[in-house]
């Protein structure tokens, strides 16, 4: 894994954490098969091309919005006296 790779797949994707899960993600698919979205040299490593596409804007991905939930709303039952 190159630096610089890591370096410009930042500028592009912010948070260190979600650039690991998109690049791992995406070298397991390159290590089941799937092609390339670049030009690859030989001597990259599954790493090195998901970092690359990275940081050429070749993958996409979204962050979802988290909506906080509110507990339910729970009502006790009281008990009438018996007239």
């Amino acid at each position: 894994m190159k630096q610089a790779l890591v370096q410009e797949a930042l500028k592009v994707v912010t948070s260190p954490q979600v650039l690991v899960n998109i690049v791992s993600k995406r070298v397991r698919q390159l290590g089941q098969g799937f092609r390339p979205l670049i030009i690859v040299d030989p001597r990259s490593t599954f790493m090195d091309v998901a970092l690359q596409e990275v940081a050429e804007g070749k993958l996409g991905f979204e962050m979802l919005e988290v909506v906080p939930v509110s507990p339910p709303v729970t009502h006790k039952k009281t008990r009438r006296a018996s007239v």
